[in-house]
C-alpha cells in the first residue's frame, strides 16, 4: 500500500470522526469563509448572463481547488502533516453530525406538538417556507433534506475525497456551496447559476448512486429501498436527489415528493414510494440513524476502494520493474 493511501485513509478517518465529535463550530467555519468569498465575487461579477455565471463558478470552484492542491503539495513529504491536513480538510467539509442535530431538534419538536418551534429551525436544514407547511409537511421536508444531505454533505465529498484528495474534497464542497448559493430557478440566478447547478449535477452524481446503494443495504427494508429506487428514482427533477430520496423512502417505508414551496414559488413533485404511508415526527429519527450507517459505510467503501485501487497500481508497477 503506497503511502499516500494511507496518510489519506488515517486522514479522513480522523476527519470523520472529528466531525461525530464536534460537528460543525457556530463560528469560523471554513466553508462560511468560502461562501462570503464567493458572495463578494458575486457582486462584482453578477450580470443576467450565462458566461458570467461560468466565471463566478471557474474562479470559485477553481480557486479552492488550487488552494487546496498547493497545500496538499506542500506536505506532500511529510506524513504526519498530510494526516493533519486530510483530517482538516474532511471534517471542513463533512456536515453529518450537523444535519443530524437539526434534524432531531425539529422532529423533537414535532412530536410534542410545538409546531412554531419547528417553523423556526426548519430554515435551518432547508430553504422551504415553514409558514405554508403543517407538522407532517415539516416531517416530510425534514427527511427529504436528511436524505439529499447525506449524499451532498457526507457521501459526495468522501466519494471526491477518495479520487483526489484534499483537492477533491475541496473543490466538491465549493461546488455543491456555489449551488445553494445561486444554483437557483430564480430571475435573478436562472442564467447566472445554470454552470453551478449543472457542475453541481457531475459532481453529485458518483455520490447520490453510492448513498443510493448503502441507504438499499443499510436501511430496515432493502427490498422496498431497492423497488422505490428502480420506480421513483428517475421522477425526480433532480437527477442525484431522485434516486437518494427515492431509496431512503422505500428503506424507511414512507411516501415522499409532492407539492412544495420555495420563498412563494410552488413546485409539484412526483410522490416518491406512492403507496406507503405518510411521513411522521418519528421518523425523523429514523432517518438520522439510518443516514448516519450510511455516512459510516461511505468511509469505509471509499477509503477501502483508494486502498484497493493503490494497490493493484503498485503490483502492476512492480511487474513492469521487473
Amino acid at each position: 500500500m503506497r503511502a499516500e493511501h494511507a496518510t489519506y485513509a488515517c486522514g479522513a478517518a480522523l476527519g470523520f470522526l472529528g466531525d461525530l465529535a464536534v460537528g460543525d463550530p457556530r463560528r469560523g467555519h471554513p466553508v462560511a469563509a468560502f461562501g462570503r468569498a464567493a458572495g463578494a465575487v458575486e457582486r462584482g461579477l453578477w450580470r443576467d448572463h450565462r458566461g458570467y455565471g461560468a466565471a463566478h463558478t471557474a474562479l470559485c470552484a477553481g480557486g479552492a481547488a488550487v488552494g487546496a492542491a498547493l497545500l496538499s503539495r506542500a506536505v506532500r513529504r511529510c506524513a504526519p502533516a498530510h494526516i493533519a491536513l486530510t483530517a482538516a480538510a474532511t471534517w471542513a467539509v463533512l456536515g453529518g453530525t450537523t444535519l443530524g442535530r437539526e434534524a432531531r431538534a425539529i422532529g423533537g419538536a414535532l412530536e410534542a406538538g410545538d409546531l412554531d418551534v419547528a417553523r423556526e429551525r426548519l430554515p435551518h436544514l432547508c430553504g422551504r417556507d415553514p409558514q405554508s407547511l403543517d407538522g407532517q409537511q415539516m416531517a416530510r421536508a425534514v427527511v427529504e433534506s436528511v436524505a439529499e444531505n447525506t449524499s451532498d454533505a457526507v457521501v459526495g465529498a468522501l466519494v471526491w475525497g477518495a479520487v483526489g484528495g484534499v483537492p477533491g474534497l475541496v473543490a466538491f464542497r465549493a461546488v455543491n456551496t456555489l449551488d445553494a448559493m445561486v444554483g437557483h430557478k430564480s430571475d435573478r440566478y436562472r442564467r447566472y447559476g445554470w454552470a453551478s447547478a449543472r457542475l453541481d449535477d457531475v459532481a453529485g452524481w458518483p455520490g447520490a448512486r453510492l448513498t443510493a446503494l448503502l441507504a438499499t443495504v443499510a436501511g430496515p427494508d432493502p427490498r422496498g429501498a431497492w423497488r422505490a429506487w428502480r420506480a421513483d428514482g428517475k421522477r425526480h427533477p433532480s437527477p442525484n436527489a431522485g434516486p437518494v430520496e427515492a431509496s431512503f423512502a422505500g428503506a424507511l417505508g414512507v411516501r415522499l415528493g409532492g407539492t412544495l414551496a420555495y420563498a412563494g414559488r410552488v413546485e409539484h413533485r412526483p410522490v416518491l414510494n406512492d403507496g406507503a404511508r405518510a411521513v411522521d415526527g418519528a421518523d425523523i429519527a429514523r432517518a438520522v440513524r439510518l443516514s448516519r450507517r450510511v455516512s459510516a459505510l461511505a468511509l469505509a467503501t471509499t477509503v477501502g476502494a483508494r486502498i484497493a485501487v493503490g494497490a493493484v497500481r503498485g503490483a502492476r508497477k512492480a511487474r513492469r520493474s521487473r
